[in-house]
């Protein structure tokens, strides 16, 4: 254990002085270069960044405001969501649906969505012969994915 710690006190040592190492040299040629030494650390500098700034934001509105018309919507989907999660705001929702989309699997976009979902207890439990919680499980699962399509369609 105290091997471990002190290892972990190197790690973190030897980071820091690799960070100041990087920054000495940014600051060395900055003073030697000029304005070029950002050529050196920026991949797009003559880029149209400065007039494309904050678009991505108007994208993000954008997609909450597309996922809220869609949860306001009569779609059977979004009726089941509304039910699902009667206690939470449809613009609370999409922000969380949203970071669900950001994932980059797949499957950890399904059960994101599903925790999501999971946050109210509101989908009927039905009687098959298998327990209320394995029946609610596969229904919130469903609807995880149904949502998910849905979604998606939007990107």
């Amino acid at each position: 254990m105290v091997q471990e710690k002190q290892s972990d006190r190197q790690q973190r040592l030897d980071n820091f002085l690799q960070a100041v190492e990087a920054a000495q040299k940014v600051q060395d040629d900055i003073i030697k270069y000029g304005f070029e030494a950002a050529h050196s650390y920026c991949d797009d500098v003559d880029g149209d960044w400065i007039e494309t700034w904050g678009e991505d934001e108007d994208e993000q509105q954008n997609f909450v405001e597309l996922v809220t018309n869609f949860l306001q919507s009569d779609d059977l989907v979004a009726v089941r969501v509304r039910k699902q999660l009667e206690d939470k705001s449809l613009q609370k929702i999409a922000v969380e649906l949203e970071q669900c989309l950001g994932l980059s699997e797949e499957g950890d976009r399904i059960f994101a969505v599903k925790n999501v979902l999971a946050g109210s207890v509101a989908i009927a439990e039905s009687n098959r012969g298998i327990s209320s919680d394995e029946v609610y499980e596969i229904e919130l699962l469903d609807l995880a994915e149904e949502l998910l399509e849905k979604l998606t369609d939007f990107l």
